[in-house]
């Protein structure tokens, strides 16, 4: 649906450099990075905000890279909605209607629609300042779809709402995607965003593409060991690889070490998730490879779960519910065995 091919654009003293990324059709595709990253440029130079210094745009087979934004058949919401305050709702979703001189009749049967579709037909004759923020964002996603759009860009579309109405908002998106098909493209900077509605991610860093890939496999394999760190992977661990029959052995921090699914040799950093990190108060019987001897360190709640901080010869954390972490008694000088699988640690070469 949308290809970009070694996109450039300098804004100031910030550079979006040689970007290339595809999104398929029908599907939901993030672009997560911090603050900096150069995903609102991204996305403003997809709607043909910007006018990129090098690269092309294309929109299925059509090269638009010099088409104004008007033709482009590309939707747009921003985080703070860009209603029109002195428009009522039914005005406010009419407007580009309006301005495309669509006939008075067919332009309220399709505000009538997609008011319906969104569940906000109650709020027409009503006045943007008088909405709450989740229903603000309905009446300025409903504007945009109803322009039929080929594809709708997400400037942070629930990062001004409070955490209840982010979780519903969540939720109309990936229903009206589901209803109307439409391709979209959100950039974020909160992880549960991309878990809740994305298909694939791409992660900005310093006005680049550093990696792209279905999400569960971004999070699981990251590039290096910044964007482990950028994705809050629970466990790095430096350490030097060995090869061991068909994995590698980690060894860190002088002890025996642990083993992975990998065939990277050398100096290393591996990741693992905490939540991949089984706590016990003794060995058991499993398939995982790896049952390690640790002492508690530290035991920290993180609202519905608690992180586990371990000495295992090295640093290592563990996410636990409250209740498993009740029934270990896991208190700061107690022991615990460590177990997680091979599978789950992924090891990244560290570069000489």
């Amino acid at each position: 649906m949308l290809r970009i091919e070694s996109l450039s654009v300098a804004l100031g003293e910030f550079q979006l450099r040689n970007v290339s990324l595809e999104v398929r059709a029908g599907e939901h595709f993030a672009v997560l990075g911090p603050t900096g990253a150069g995903k609102t440029v991204l996305l403003e130079t997809i709607a043909g905000i910007h006018e990129p210094d090098a690269g092309r745009i294309f929109l299925g087979d059509r090269e638009i890279t010099a088409t104004e934004p008007r033709f482009r058949r590309i939707g747009m919401v921003y985080q703070d909605y860009m209603l029109f305050p002195h428009l009522t709702v039914e005005e406010n979703i009419a407007f580009g209607l309006r301005q495309r001189r669509v006939p008075s009749a067919d332009r309220r049967a399709a505000v009538e629609e997609m008011s319906a579709l969104l569940q906000i037909g109650h709020l027409a004759g009503r006045y943007p300042g008088t909405l709450s923020g989740g229903e603000q964002q309905r009446v300025a996603l409903a504007r945009a779809l109803v322009m039929e759009p080929e594809i709708l860009l997400l400037d942070e579309p629930l990062s001004a709402l409070d955490s209840r109405t982010r979780e519903r908002m969540r939720a109309e998106l990936s229903r009206v995607r589901r209803i109307t098909g439409t391709t979209m493209v959100q950039i974020t900077h909160h992880f549960d965003d991309v878990f809740a509605l994305a298909d694939r991610v791409a992660i900005m860093r310093d006005g680049r593409i550093v990696q792209v890939g279905e999400t569960a496999d971004v999070f699981g394999h990251p590039a290096d060991a910044d964007l482990a760190e950028f994705l809050g992977i629970g466990n790095l661990i430096r350490g030097t690889a060995s090869r061991e029959g068909g994995l590698v052995r980690v060894t860190a921090g002088g002890g025996p070490g642990f083993l992975a699914a990998s065939t990277v040799t050398g100096e290393v950093v591996a990741t693992l998730p905490a939540e991949d990190v089984i706590l016990s108060s003794a060995p058991f019987d499993s398939s995982a490879r790896n049952s390690l001897p640790a002492t508690v360190l530290a035991v920290v709640p993180r609202g519905s779960t608690v992180q586990v901080y371990l000495d295992a010869g090295f640093p290592l954390t563990a996410m636990l519910t409250r209740e498993s972490c009740r029934e270990l008694d896991l208190a700061p000088g107690s022991r615990a065995v460590a177990t997680f699988k091979a599978s789950a640690v992924h090891v990244i070469p560290v570069d000489p």
